[in-house]
């Protein structure tokens, strides 16, 4: 704040240099409210955009639970589970979208993904169309484009199915690769009698293994009533010999799926049962379940605990701080879970509590916060622990 030069202040009354004085201070006390508004300003509109992101990831995680579930509803049924995506708006109704997702196949089950491609319906056909379409064969021989298409998923049991597969993925490779054949069905043939070939040479059961003289002789005239080329035949004969069809796995039973995108993951000290030492274990908290490992990259639990029926509380450890557990709420001696023995049995588990200790104190709240959401409580359980109590007591 300049002051005002002598001469204007000169002719000024005492009266009015006071009132001037005033008029200054006041001027400043509102300038300096402005500045705390504008700061206040900046808070609310900082703390505005992190309540956008909060809900904006809030947002990405229910849209990921619901993809977790679909794809472990496909992995049960796969129709069932595409109508889930679709009906919550993760895929669009088009075959080129339900193939992209089969294609990329993250947490699916190659035999499910088989099954669903090999459907009879006009969409599942156009699915599978699409699919096919998205595996690049150009310049590809036969034999390497069949070990592309035969690893993105696992060919189902029905002729029926396995037919309408194979018949779309000859008409893809031609179009592909045109000249190479002269019809679909030479390639449609040939590739069945690659698959028969690979069986029979890598099949134990087989005794009788065929030559590359065989091998020629039985696809002769295939090719529109021609031979196809010795040299054609004779590389994709060495091929099979050398380097078998890698076949999916069946992997309907693999828990890799089921702890894909768990609630809850990460370290904590678990308490033994009979022996009361504490171990570090990898616990993963999904389904309902808490699982426990000994390695982050285990693919089976040491250990699996249901929780139905149960709650989870604070405890003072002396030992461990940031301690909680598990017990029955029902009153029960045992909690119901199981585990794996020292020789790699299943075992039935006998523990009365599980007792877990965290690395932090937010940690712990965390954990006991996510158990809390996860607990699932079945009252026919409870009416018949009631109806046990009650002849017990006559």
């Amino acid at each position: 704040m300049f002051p005002l030069p002598n001469k204007l202040t000169a002719d000024l009354t005492p009266e009015e240099l006071k009132l001037l004085e005033e008029i200054r201070r006041t001027k400043q006390r509102l300038l300096k409210e402005i500045q705390e508004l504008e700061n206040e300003i900046s808070n609310v509109n900082t703390e505005l955009e992190g309540m956008d992101q909060y809900v904006g990831k809030q947002g990405d995680s229910n849209t990921q639970t619901k993809l977790n579930k679909g794809r472990k509803q496909f992995n049960m049924d796969p129709q069932k589970g595409i109508d889930f995506l679709i009906a919550e708006g993760l895929l669009k109704h088009t075959p080129e979208e339900v193939a992209g997702f089969l294609h990329k196949g993250e947490g699916l089950n190659k035999t499910a993904i088989g099954d669903y491609l090999g459907g009879r319906d006009e969409f599942n056909i156009k699915v599978l169309e699409a699919f096919v379409s998205l595996h690049q064969f150009n310049d590809m021989i036969l034999v390497q484009a069949l070990r592309e298409f035969l690893w993105s998923f696992r060919l189902p049991g029905e002729a029926q199915k396995i037919d309408r597969m194979m018949e779309c993925f000859a008409k893809g490779y031609c179009e592909s690769n045109k000249g190479v054949f002269e019809s679909t069905d030479t390639c449609y043939v040939l590739s069945f009698s690659i698959i028969m070939l690979n069986t029979s040479l890598h099949n134990q059961c087989v005794k009788d293994k065929p030559s590359l003289d065989r091998f020629i002789s039985m696809n002769r005239g295939i090719n529109d009533g021609k031979d196809l080329p010795h040299a054609l035949l004779s590389s994709l004969y060495e091929s099979i010999k050398k380097e078998p069809f890698k076949i999916p796995e069946d992997d309907g039973n693999d828990l890799t799926h089921t702890f894909f995108n768990p609630d809850r993951e990460g370290w904590l000290m678990k308490q033994g049962g009979r022996v009361r030492s504490w171990k570090r274990r990898w616990f993963i908290l999904t389904d309902n379940c808490l699982y426990y490992f000994e390695y982050t990259q285990d693919k089976e639990p040491r250990g699996i605990i249901p929780l139905e029926n149960l709650d989870v509380r604070e405890v003072e450890d002396k030992g461990k701080p940031h301690s909680f557990e598990l017990f029955a709420a029902d009153g029960r001696d045992v909690i119901k879970a199981c585990k794996t023995d020292t020789d790699g049995r299943v075992v039935e588990g006998r523990h009365q509590i599980y007792r877990m200790s965290a690395g932090t104190a937010e940690d712990k709240l965390d954990w006991i916060k996510a158990i809390k959401a996860s607990i699932s409580r079945d009252p026919f359980y409870d009416m018949l622990c009631a109806r046990k109590k009650k002849a017990s007591k006559q």
